[in-house]
């Protein structure tokens, strides 16, 4: 019996070792593991270098912009739109000019060129995902693109796969409540294949 329980001890101490160093290895290369239902997901943060470093932070949190000022069409279309120069200009023709990324903005500007974005939460070409269903049925933007308030170059956050997806179609409220967004103006949302897979 005395055995047994230093053999159980051992493997505790084993398990908790091992299961410890494998955070402290996800967690530097960037992987994040969230609990899904009865299981887990595991995914990478993505964060593709940007030709700009954008701080969200400073507008959302800062200014008070909301997320539709620079992504027209979040609520209009099945893109949220990356927002054209003319909109960051109308403020930055003025403002903080002598800064080095609003230097670089404005040679895009002078150069009559789009900023080169890279997309950071893009999706599969086989899912079809309309942020304006979203928007429309009240699902706050930090549920899936977290909270940019605190992100300078915006990050992947969330896994955006299938079964997280499911997870909040199946109780939309009851997500958004356990990750402490406000809730959304409908219960549940579609769960047939057809409505992401077209």
């Amino acid at each position: 019996m005395r055995k047994g329980l230093g053999v159980l001890a051992v493997l505790g101490v084993v398990v908790f070792v091992v299961g410890g160093a494998l955070i402290y290895l996800f967690k530097s290369l960037g992987v994040k593991i969230e609990p899904l239902g009865d299981a887990f997901v595991v995914y990478r943060i993505e964060t593709p270098e940007q030709p700009i470093e954008f701080p969200h932070y400073k507008h959302v949190k800062d200014v008070g912009l909301q997320c539709t000022y620079c992504h027209a069409y979040a609520d209009k279309a099945v893109s949220p739109g990356i927002p054209p120069l003319e909109v960051c200009m109308g403020c930055h023709s003025v403002i903080a000019t002598d800064k080095p990324e609003i230097k670089k903005l404005t040679e895009y500007w002078n150069k009559k060129e789009p900023v080169p974005w890279k997309h950071v939460n893009k999706l599969p070409d086989f899912v079809f995902f309309t942020h304006k269903r979203h928007v429309k049925a009240g699902v706050d933007c930090k549920a899936c693109h977290g909270d940019l308030s605190t992100m300078t170059v915006a990050q992947r956050v969330k896994p955006l796969k299938m079964g997280w997806c499911l997870e909040c179609h199946k109780d939309v409220n009851g997500y958004l409540k356990a990750h402490g967004l406000p809730p959304a103006k409908v219960d549940r949302a579609p769960t047939d294949c057809w409505t992401c897979h077209k």
